[in-house]
């Protein structure tokens, strides 16, 4: 296994390699490098390793284990062997990809790749990505139908919601060809995945018979497809500015203003939504479900009780503005509570503290007689906030109290004896209320 540290000075790797860590990599920053290691992923890690000198930074490679291919461990095996020859830190994860995944394999693995990645203690997560894989990207978004955002293929350098590092690709403007006169001119090996000729994959099959001819009869058509994503990341970059504009007024916190959808054209009005999701770090709907969000948030009656699901969220219209909010949890029965400090509450998805207190809180001593349980509401719950007062309806004190219809069927309850003792945001029964000098215990959701 060969070991040359020093690129070809005219070396257009190099030199791309080098210009991207100038631009984007601060000194001592801590990169990690997916290593596959195939061509592409080798030669990077031969280049970064060569450049280390010069521009100063920690390196380390993470190797995934996928367990798909008989190969898998001579795969990881050889990564180690390779990095060790560079004295380059390395860490083998295995990850369990399941062959019936819905999602097909393919999406699967990239999903536990992503988990695997956006948990790395690092500055940049470094990938082999080059122009050629940019291209089919392109290529694969057309036939899918997908905008500027999606035309826009892959980012030279990415930030991610929800991830520690964020995402650089320095070989994006090098095609496979050059890597591989890299490759032979250092003398390197790399290893040769089985899977990446399955035609039955779509992005294989783009490889392997789409762009031969397309380069058979369009020369210089991956440059010319690679140049295309970058015009569309221009105008997907543009929409973004725009955005931001529209949402200096429509945006507040967590809320969409409707009554802004609603002024703007349909494009604007449709451009800002996609913002507004995305900024919340969700997976942008297909067009057809996000059109269907966007009529009714703007369409409906003002009294319409909006809910479109998208994706893992529902965007809701209440008082004027759009939200997103996850899914319901899954039902569940009501915990019994058993003189724990904190609850898990499945049916409401989160945790309830009971805090001890002195003359506050709900009567110590009648919670621990009876048999407390914590839930959602069924229908038809009454609680009495003052006392002498009345019993009122949960129903209409959740309006009352503006809790979002969203909230309202997750709302952390708690009963004792079968009676409604607490409901989160509205308060607690007036009747069990402690005493001034009794102990007591305050139920509260956790975090």
């Amino acid at each position: 296994m060969a070991a040359s540290r020093k690129p070809l000075p005219n070396s257009l790797v190099a030199a791309a390699v080098a210009d991207a860590l100038g631009r984007h990599v601060p000194p001592q920053a801590r990169l990690v490098l997916a290593l596959s290691g195939g061509l592409d992923s080798t030669v990077l890690l031969h280049a970064l390793v060569a450049l280390r000198d010069q521009h100063p930074f920690e390196l380390r490679a993470v190797h995934v284990h996928h367990g798909l291919s008989p190969h898998a461990d001579d795969w990881a095996d050889f990564c180690t062997r390779l990095c060790a020859a560079y004295a380059v830190q390395s860490s083998i994860h295995h990850v369990a990809i399941a062959r019936d995944d819905a999602a097909g394999i393919e999406a699967a693995a990239r999903r536990e790749r992503q988990r695997l990645f956006a948990a790395l203690d690092a500055d940049f997560l470094l990938t082999a990505h080059q122009r050629d894989d940019q291209a089919e990207t392109f290529l694969l978004q057309v036939l899918r139908g997908a905008g500027p955002k999606g035309l826009a293929a892959m980012a030279e350098l990415q930030p991610r919601p929800g991830w520690r590092p964020a995402q650089l690709r320095p070989l994006l403007g090098i095609g496979r060809a050059e890597l591989q006169g890299y490759a032979q001119s250092h003398d390197l090996t790399w290893v040769d995945d089985e899977s990446n000729r399955d035609i039955r994959y779509r992005r294989n099959a783009l490889r392997q018979q789409v762009m031969p001819l397309l380069a058979e009869h369009f020369p210089g058509s991956g440059a010319t497809l690679a140049r295309a994503a970058a015009l569309q990341a221009d105008a997907a970059s543009l929409l973004d500015d725009l955005a931001r504009i529209d949402a200096v007024e429509a945006i507040t916190a967590d809320r969409l203003d409707c009554a802004v959808l609603g002024r703007l054209s349909t494009p604007r009005a449709r451009n800002l939504l996609r913002y507004f999701i995305e900024q919340h770090g969700q997976p942008m709907p297909s067009a057809r479900r996000l059109d269907e969000a966007l009529h009714q948030l703007r369409d409906a009656q003002a009294d319409a009780r909006v809910r479109v699901r998208l994706g893992a969220v529902e965007v809701w219209r209440f008082r004027g503005g759009a939200y997103l909010a996850p899914l319901a949890p899954a039902p569940a029965e009501p915990v019994v509570w058993q003189g724990e400090a904190s609850l898990w509450v499945p049916a409401a998805g989160v945790s309830v503290q009971l805090e001890a207190m002195t003359g506050a809180g709900l009567k110590r001593d009648v919670l621990a007689a009876g048999e407390v349980t914590l839930g959602v509401r069924q229908g038809g719950e009454r609680l009495r906030l003052h006392a002498g007062g009345p019993h009122r309806s949960l129903k209409n004190l959740l309006q009352e109290h503006a809790i979002p219809p969203w909230q309202r069927d997750r709302l952390p309850l708690l009963w004792c004896d079968g009676r409604l003792a607490w409901a989160a945001g509205i308060g607690l029964d007036a009747d069990l209320l402690a005493s001034p000098g009794e102990a007591g215990l305050l139920p509260c959701v956790a975090g």
